[in-house]
């Protein structure tokens, strides 16, 4: 049923969810709000009185004027970063205007309910539209800024980032007239509630939505990561642009009806993502793109591996980057190097795989057994002091200060490439018509690893033993009372953690071609360290596995884009993290269980309650 232009209420009614008021919020036949009740909940009016009609075209207006501007000269200097001097051709940071004003425009045909893109929008929430036009507001606003504060002034502009600036901060007061679910201004951020069900595709239209979600996320992500450094503008417009376009698109309940889909097909969504990455460096023509992708991916399993033990198992692991340099170190000692102690010893790479695993597990193993009977800030701290051990016992085995293993700072440099059946990973190599040069090799080799990482992650999560990691997270007292071995338990997570760390390192030492013990600390302005994997994986989601990888490439990409910080990057990280644990502390890609303890408001609503003689209990609890 199709909602007709008379149902549209005034943006000052007040509606409820019960019969016999008035406006009641109904929804039709096909499962889809009608008009009437797209997020005006009792009590409900916008911060700017127009009426709704008008509310949208005044939107509407902005987007297209922020799309039309894009196609304008901004600015008569050449001197800003990114050459915004002509017109009929948009720069980056046109473009990136003009992907602002097409979402914003989806958005609010989508808020009128305008058939085809309901799907976008389904509850009909005001949120989805007010954040799409407040990411093309931060993206032309700060461009606006920036031309100012580098060029000396406003006089720098052109008459289109003057239209630009106009047509978005247009469409944003036009969202702010269009009605909200709640009485504060915080509504406008609120994600809808409740969202209709979605309609039913068949499974090959199920798939169908995944790649094209997995082909979008290639897009986003090989965009992003080649933004030439020299141009931070470009990419600080592009991560404002994503964030709130990403925040409009869970606000809609986008990426909850993505999740289920992707639940309902876990493994031909796995397979998409992996084929994704796998062509990743097939898009790239320069070979520091692929470098940037293989370090993100051996930040990614490290951090996958950290999240068996903080995730899982709920262990708070300070020094877990000692597990990454142990596997390293045990690499490069038996990968030929005529800098290593055992200079004419060369393993082959399973071999050498197999050897820093097996001492990261050692390691693991020695540290944990005697350690784990300790809890919380304890346990922390003795990690802690095992991550400084580690460094300061690589950076003394020079020779001098102790036996001769570790070369002491100068490390073990010269590590030769690998070869793996005749392939030599350090030379470019041809394939159908696309060069692939030595980063690529090696991170097509780190895609196989964590395949594997994921494989060994999902399985164990889902075990006997997972759900025993899971049980001493929650209570230990309690999972120790019903008969679970939590030392034992815990002594696995740790040990198992510790050996994927160490593969990884095994990737990393042949990757940097050396490894010294700088990187190896706690803290440091870059990642690999044992503050940022422990980042990874509390902003990206505990307990997930998308949450590590995606967290790795946040906190591994943005420093390097974000390179004219300079000595303020831990400052602005430090920033990130206070304002990502206000907002959502549960991590961006969230596990239900974390979510539900953070947001006691997000929980499932009880089922009907029916009485059994003096006791109130849900329905389906009774005693039989």
């Amino acid at each position: 049923m199709e909602p007709t232009q008379n149902n549209e209420p005034d943006a000052n009614a007040e509606t409820t969810g019960t019969t016999g008021t008035t406006g009641t919020t109904g929804t039709n036949p096909a499962n889809e709000p009608t008009a009437t009740s797209a997020a005006t909940p009792s009590g409900a009016s916008p911060l700017i009185p127009l009426p709704l009609v008008a509310a949208r075209v005044l939107t509407i207006a902005g987007a297209v004027i922020t799309i039309v501007s894009a196609f304008l000269s901004w600015t008569w200097e050449s001197d800003f970063a990114d050459d915004l001097t002509y017109s009929g051709n948009p720069s980056g940071l046109q473009f990136l205007a003009v992907i602002g004003g097409v979402v914003t425009l989806l958005f609010v045909l989508s808020h009128a309910r305008v058939r085809g893109l309901r799907w976008l929008n389904p509850s009909g929430a005001t949120a989805p539209v007010f954040l799409a036009a407040l990411a093309a507001f931060a993206v032309v606003w700060y461009v606006v800024l920036a031309i100012a504060f580098e060029l000396g002034g406003l006089v720098n502009l052109d008459p289109g980032g003057w239209i630009a600036a106009v047509g978005a901060a247009v469409a944003l007061v036009g969202t702010l007239a269009l009605p909200r679910p709640g009485t504060t201004a915080k509504s406008y951020f609120a994600k809808a509630d409740p969202i209709p069900a979605a309609q039913a595709l068949p499974a090959w239209g199920q798939r169908v939505v995944i790649t094209a979600a997995t082909v979008l996320g290639l897009i986003v992500f090989t965009y992003g990561i080649g933004v030439p450094d020299e141009q931070p503008e470009v990419f600080i417009a592009f991560v404002l642009l994503v964030v709130f376009n990403a925040w409009a698109l869970f606000g809609a309940g986008l990426t909850d009806r993505f999740s289920e889909l992707n639940a309902r097909h876990k493994g031909f969504a796995t397979s998409m993502a992996f084929l994704a990455a796998a062509i990743f460096p097939f898009t790239q023509s320069e070979d520091h793109n692929a470098n940037l992708g293989v370090n993100i991916l051996i930040f990614g399993t490290v951090a996958l591996g950290l999240n068996i033990v903080v995730g899982l198992t709920g262990l708070l692991d300070l020094g877990y980057v000692a597990f990454l340099g142990v596997g390293a170190y045990a690499a490069a000692l038996v990968s030929g190097s005529e800098f290593s102690t055992f200079s004419g010893v060369q393993f082959p790479f399973w071999a050498a795989a197999l050897t820093g695993m097996a001492a990261s597990l050692i390691f693991g193993v020695l540290i944990g057994a005697p350690t784990l009977r300790l809890r919380g800030d304890y346990l922390a701290i003795v990690t802690l002091g095992f991550g400084e051990i580690f460094r300061i016992a690589v950076n003394s085995l020079d020779g001098s200060s102790g036996p001769d293993i570790t070369n002491g700072p100068n490390g073990i440099p010269s590590i030769p490439d690998l070869e793996l059946f005749g392939f030599n990973l350090g030379a470019s190599h041809n394939i159908a018509g696309f060069t692939l040069g030595r980063f690529a090799n090696y991170f097509l080799l780190m895609l196989v690893i964590t395949g594997l990482v994921v494989l060994v992650f999902n399985r164990a999560a889902d075990s006997r033993i997972g759900r025993s990691w899971i049980a001493i997270r929650e209570d230990e007292t309690a999972a120790t009372a019903m008969g679970i071995n939590g030392f034992r338990v815990k002594l696995i997570a740790f040990a198992l953690g510790a050996t994927l760390a160490g593969l990884a390192g095994t990737v990393s030492a042949h990757v940097t071609y050396s490894v010294t013990p700088a990187p190896y600390q706690f803290a440091g302005a870059a990642p690999p360290n044992s503050a940022f994997l422990l980042a990874a994986v509390v902003l990206g989601g505990m307990g997930t596995v998308g949450g590590p990888i995606l967290g790795a490439t946040f906190l591994y990409l943005i420093p390097e884009k974000l390179g004219f910080l300079k000595q303020y990057e831990l400052l602005a990280f430090g920033i990130a993290l206070v304002l990502l644990m206000r907002f959502r502390p549960e991590g961006v890609i969230a596990n239900r269980r974390h979510q539900l303890e953070f947001h006691e408001d997000s929980a499932p609503d009880l089922p009907e309650q029916r009485t059994t003689g003096d006791e109130t209990v849900p329905a389906g609890k009774a005693g039989a």
